[in-house]
């Protein structure tokens, strides 16, 4: 990324991640970095988080148009509350929007590297 930028994002996570919140920090990193490695690899997140969390985070990693009020509820059931909640999609969004913004640096420095070489 453009070092012009990468003080900026860096300012981004360590704010979602550090920031008092009513999640503890361990769980917003945890969720950013399950929400890069679905990106990676769609098939499953680790036995690390409740299943009510780990089915959210996927649906919001991968299909955020999909989310329902019934999605919302089943974290509400499990004593989260609409902060807590909000954090919690922030961070999956923010993972899953840096490891998209990664693939598609990585494509872009690669046609980069293709058009040099003609």
């Amino acid at each position: 990324m453009d070092d012009r930028h990468a003080e900026y994002m860096d300012q981004l996570v360590k704010a979602v991640e550090t920031q008092p919140g009513e999640t503890p920090e361990s769980l917003r990193n945890r969720v950013i970095l399950e929400a890069v490695r679905l990106q990676e690899a769609p098939q499953g997140l680790s036995d690390e988080l409740p299943s009510a969390i780990q089915s959210y985070i996927t649906k919001v990693a991968l299909h955020a148009y999909r989310v329902t009020d019934e999605d919302v509820k089943g974290l509400q059931e499990i004593g989260y509350g609409e902060d807590a909640i909000l954090e919690i999609t922030l961070s999956t969004a923010l993972g899953a929007g840096l490891a998209r913004l990664q693939r598609g640096l990585a494509a872009l420095q690669g046609a980069n590297d293709a058009q040099q070489t003609y």
